[in-house]
């Protein structure tokens, strides 16, 4: 299974939910703490991100970049004999 992570700019986020809803993995939710401009914003909440963008690409602020970790690579080392 790929993993994946998400990093909120919590200066920016305005706590639409947007994102939550689109997490097929259900791993984003409302933070209980409040950004400067006084909305409640998202945060990871579950390790369980897969790295599908779906959350970045609802974002209407584009305050989440997504990062995957890369697949590992299926060539077959040559034995030399």
């Amino acid at each position: 299974m790929i993993k994946g992570t998400v990093k909120i700019d919590a200066k920016i986020c305005k706590g639409c939910e947007l994102c939550i809803v689109a997490c097929p993995q259900n791993a984003l939710g409302l933070s209980p703490n409040f950004n400067e401009k006084g909305y409640r914003y998202v945060e990871l909440i579950y390790d369980a991100c897969t790295g599908c963008v779906n959350c970045a690409l609802v974002c209407p602020e584009a305050a989440i970049t997504v990062y995957r970790q890369a697949k590992p690579s299926k060539k077959t080392q040559v034995k030399s004999e």
